[in-house]
């Protein structure tokens, strides 16, 4: 059990050879990420406090520093510049094995030639714990994670499943302060994931330990995280609850890459009549909820073009007059559901629509090529300015 803060966390790898130093002031870019005379600023100013027993999940597209600054955390990397502490204490020149910090990887990392209980046993060998505590240890851990059965069985003889879970009890059965996983389940097909993602909600309901979690799975973040940390290019760009990122999007990178589908974007223009803000998508026009209202005024948000978000779920079919006019291009089917993908004005468009009715009755089918009209509520609007910002944060 452990509270973490990380502050002003920064990790600049150098320049593998010398270069031509840029201009004083000078900065360039490259793949995304920031290039210094210093390096290649992998990640920048990542602050974050985690409460204890927390589970906080680190998110977003490869080579954004996720996983840099959870190797941080763990010791395997140098941290550049900031503080790290855990529990008060400042961590940054501690050695790893001294920082009470277990870590699962994304490649299981067991050792072939030992079995599963020897797997988990060994990092308890290396504390010289007795053996009847190891004993107690492995086994209560293996009931928690459903492979007592496994124990005298080497890796090879168990599926990508059962090795991962052996890879979470070596590492619970240290009882560490805070469990680092990095990707833990990437390497599993998509229904052993379900089911591996369930397992570790259970585990921590019955293990007091703070848990720090990387993915670039937004499924994963949204379903196991207290909190997720969304990161970009080195910068985190929204912290939040899995509810809270999806409801408020900080900017259009987060409304993009939460969601699934993701979320539609329209050109709009943002209008005020009699001091109520409306919006403006070709010929519709409608006006925001009242929550959206007073946080526009509070802010005092002036008219202007805006990009408008729309999550596919919250559009509905409409033949109002003022209604978008769209072309289905393809047509999913997706069981309870119909996922439309459609052309409105050279913009593309996802609709989810429901097979049936209130009264359970099949809706008709939408073939390529068929015309629809759609409308949506103030409500669930999303206003960014042209810089990519939420204009109502």
């Amino acid at each position: 059990m452990a509270s973490l803060s990380l502050k002003q966390i920064t990790k600049i790898y150098p320049h593998s050879e010398k270069k031509k130093k840029p201009k004083k002031g000078a900065e360039e870019k490259k793949s995304n990420l920031q290039i210094t005379d210093e390096g290649v600023v992998a990640v920048q100013k990542f602050n974050l406090d985690i409460a204890d027993k927390e589970f906080i999940v680190l998110v977003g597209p490869s080579g954004c520093g996720k996983s840099t600054t959870l190797r941080m955390v763990a010791g395997l990397e140098e941290i550049s510049g900031g503080e790290l502490y855990i529990d008060g204490q400042l961590m940054n020149n501690v050695e790893p094995k001294d920082r009470d910090i277990a870590m699962v990887f994304q490649s299981y990392a067991l050792y072939p030639n030992m079995t599963v209980y020897e797997n988990m046993a060994f990092p308890l060998k290396l504390k010289k714990t007795p053996k009847d505590e190891i004993d107690r240890r492995v086994k209560e851990a293996a009931e928690i994670l459903d492979i007592t059965q496994y124990l005298d069985r080497k890796p090879k003889a168990l599926s990508g499943g059962q090795r991962q879970r052996v890879a979470i009890g070596r590492a619970i059965v240290r009882e560490p302060k805070v469990l680092l996983m990095d990707e833990p389940l990437s390497n599993l097909d998509a229904k052993l994931r379900n089911q591996m993602r369930a397992e570790i909600i259970k585990l921590r309901q019955r293990i007091n330990t703070t848990f720090m979690y990387v993915t670039h799975d937004q499924t994963e973040a949204m379903t196991l995280g207290d909190r997720i940390v969304i990161m970009k290019d080195g910068f985190i760009q929204q912290i939040g609850t899995p509810q809270e990122v999806f409801d408020h999007p900080a900017n259009l990178f987060v409304a993009g890459f939460i969601g699934t589908p993701q979320m539609n974007l329209f050109d709009a223009k943002l209008v005020k009549e009699q001091d109520q803000y409306m919006v403006e998508v070709g010929t519709l026009r409608v006006a925001l909820s009242e929550p959206k209202q007073k946080a526009l005024a509070a802010k005092n948000v002036a008219p202007q073009d805006i990009t408008l978000g729309v999550r596919p779920p919250h559009i509905v079919l409409s033949s109002a007059d003022n209604a978008i006019e769209a072309t289905v291009e393809v047509s999913e089917m997706m069981g309870s559901e119909v996922y439309l993908h459609a052309n409105a004005s050279g913009k593309d468009v996802v609709i989810i629509v429901p097979t049936m009715d209130l009264s359970g009755n099949h809706r008709d089918t939408f073939g390529i090529g068929a015309k629809i009209c759609f409308t949506f509520g103030g409500n669930v609007c999303h206003v960014f300015g042209k810089d990519g910002n939420n204009l109502e944060m």
